[in-house]
């Protein structure tokens, strides 16, 4: 057996989602005629209660065009320290935007409201940088898929707007966090400006994320996409697989979850001091070795030795993401080849 463990990206589209792909109409995206991708871009929208979406073909994408909206070059976006936008996009939004970043640490992610506004800098003046928006990742990926608390955010938008900032939600995961805690979609977005959503992780679509705003934005964002590079034309093919992965993946999300808390339980028997399960709230489990005589790229080599792959993300943190590809069989073999393997760590102290 095979088990990959590495992201909920790896999911492949299964043959009903193929097929509704090979019957979908199509036009010409460009010239804004596809239909599928207009009905694809509507139907987000209209979950998270925003005027207009954009399709892109990443969620790093979807992200950039975001707060390239919401921020000017040489203004500054906060966000967590290890938030996706910060650490995972290849430095974009400076590349791309001239967007400079400051961040606040948080344990696993966390979002406290007091924590990104204490360090905001609105309207700074001639000599120093004024901050312009805030990010905030739901589920954090690399806090190992935290749901952020409603209240935080709620309390983050209202002082953001005394101060006059923008919000922009990185939800990438943010399907997870509603399935997990049954906050609707539209309360989740009615605090924030701008929001990326993932069709090609959870939700088992083999590409595309939306960026949801107004329509002024949107228009805006859909110039940028063409100047990036991502004017596409008949995605009426990969966009039948968003509409697909809505109306049939997004109600499985909960036995991810279910799995990702079978593997952590099953690894902190093992080995507590590498996971608490309790903060396995979605699909992600993220792994400290710190207190173990191995590394993550030692951890994930034993692992794929015994056909498991998980990602070592940090020379000490390892990371398992359970999705749509894998079953409770998986799930079961998967738990005993990374028990072993630990066990194996833990007796050559």
């Amino acid at each position: 057996m095979r088990v990959d463990l590495r992201s909920d990206t790896v999911t492949k589209p299964s043959l009903a989602m193929r097929e509704v792909m090979s019957q979908a109409p199509v036009g010409d995206d460009v010239y804004g005629e596809d239909p599928t991708v207009n009905s694809l871009e509507e139907r987000v929208a209209e979950l998270f209660g925003k005027e207009a979406g954009l399709f892109a073909p990443t969620g790093s994408l979807a992200n950039q065009l975001a707060i390239r909206m919401l921020v000017a070059p040489g203004e500054e976006l906060l966000a967590e320290t290890n938030s996706h936008i910060v650490r995972a996009e290849l430095g974009a939004a400076a590349v791309f935007s001239g967007i400079t970043t400051r961040t606040w640490p948080a344990d696993r992610g966390l979002l406290r409201a007091a924590d990104a506004l204490e360090i905001a800098r609105p309207n700074s003046g001639p000599y120093l940088v004024s901050t312009t928006a805030i990010a905030v990742e739901n589920t954090h990926n690399f806090g190992g898929g935290t749901i952020q608390p409603l209240e935080e955010m709620i309390a983050l938008h209202k002082g953001a707007k005394e101060m006059g900032l923008s919000l922009h939600l990185d939800g990438a995961r943010i399907w997870n966090a509603h399935v997990a805690t049954g906050i609707a979609l539209r309360d989740y977005g009615k605090y924030f400006d701008t929001i990326s959503v993932c069709l090609s992780k959870g939700l088992g679509a083999p590409v595309g994320s939306i960026m949801l705003s107004t329509r002024e934005n949107v228009t805006k964002a859909r110039g940028w996409r063409k100047r990036y590079g991502a004017g596409m034309r008949q995605i009426g093919i990969i966009a039948a697989a968003g509409h697909y992965a809505l109306d049939t993946n997004l109600s499985l999300l909960h036995h991810d979850h279910r799995r990702a808390k079978y593997l952590a339980e099953k690894i902190a028997e093992i080995a507590p001091a590498t996971i608490n399960p309790d903060h396995v709230e979605t699909n992600i489990v993220g792994l400290d070795l710190s207190t173990l005589p191995i590394s993550a790229a030692e951890l994930a080599q034993m692992a794929k030795d015994e056909g498991v792959l998980i990602s070592a993300l940090g020379p000490k943190y390892a990371r398992l993401v359970t999705h749509l590809d894998i079953d409770d069989a998986a799930m079961e073999f998967a738990g005993n080849v990374l028990s072993q393997a630990l066990n194996r760590a833990l007796m050559s102290k």
